[in-house]
């Protein structure tokens, strides 16, 4: 559906929107490598497998955004499209995803700003009527 970046002192802030959860972490994964690089420029044409685990939806968020993170980091790849399913069960939530994207490439995907890490920092994710937004501080 859409993000935007959040003001912020020193690091940058990102706040995502979805029809869906699902969707809503997704469009928080665009937010966080269009601070990296220029999403326009990336192809969906490899697939990485995401999964990760947690307590709640906000550490979810955390936790997908990281692991995404790290397959980057280890696969020297960027990443533009995103595809997951969030499941709960006993007060535990899952998430199945995959990440598209193509290696990583200096001239071609116009690099911008290194993301660290997303942070616990205006950890929020909530649902305004029929909509549902996350939101997060990136440490850059």
């Amino acid at each position: 559906m859409s993000y935007k970046f959040l003001e912020h002192q020193a690091d940058i802030g990102i706040l995502a929107k979805g029809k869906t959860i699902e969707e809503s972490f997704s469009e928080g994964a665009k937010a966080m490598f269009e601070v990296m690089v220029d999403l326009n420029k990336v192809k969906p044409a490899k697939t990485i497998s995401i999964e990760c685990k947690a307590d709640t939806l906000e550490n979810l968020f955390i936790e997908w955004l990281n692991e995404l993170l790290a397959q980057q980091d280890i696969h020297d790849f960027t990443f533009s499209k995103f595809e997951l399913k969030i499941k709960e069960n006993n007060n535990k939530f899952s998430l199945k995803g995959k990440a598209y994207g193509e290696p990583l490439d200096q001239k071609k995907h116009n690099i911008k700003t290194e993301v660290k890490a997303a942070t616990y920092s205006g950890l929020k994710v909530w649902r305004k009527g029929k909509i549902y937004k996350t939101q997060c501080v990136l440490d850059v």
